[in-house]
């Protein structure tokens, strides 16, 4: 059974640091697409950032640019989120997905086929 479970977040202060883990189970992570996403209260849910794995190319979205930066641990089955800077307007529930055929590692919820259940990340002082 394919299983992505994310963890790391929590409650942080402005200006804090929080590195969120999308660990996989079930497959290996070789050559997939892996997205973070993130959906705050009232919104929809948003593209922040995708890796492929072993390959190793990556994008961001313009919000998040500078100040997040994604990673592949493969020893692991894991891709990696660190945050830095963190705003109040970060806080949001943090969502990562996977799927093996895409193109440009993509952004939108639409490509990609497997999803975690997402990890809360509250910034506030």
């Amino acid at each position: 059974q394919l299983q992505l479970v994310e963890s790391g977040g929590g409650l942080v202060q402005p200006g804090g640091s929080l590195r969120l883990s999308c660990a996989a189970s079930g497959f290996t992570l070789d050559y997939w697409h892996v997205g973070w996403f993130r959906q705050a209260p009232g919104k929809e849910r948003e593209g922040i950032s995708c890796i492929r794995n072993s390959v190793g190319s990556t994008n961001y979205a313009v919000s998040v640019k500078g100040r997040f930066t994604i990673s592949e641990d493969n020893a692991k089955n894991t891709v990696w989120l660190r945050i830095n800077n963190l705003k109040p307007e970060d806080t949001a529930i943090y969502y990562c997905a996977a799927t093996y055929s895409a193109y440009d590692c993509p952004l939108t919820e639409s490509a990609y086929s497997y999803w975690g259940q997402g990890t809360q990340v509250t910034v506030s002082s």
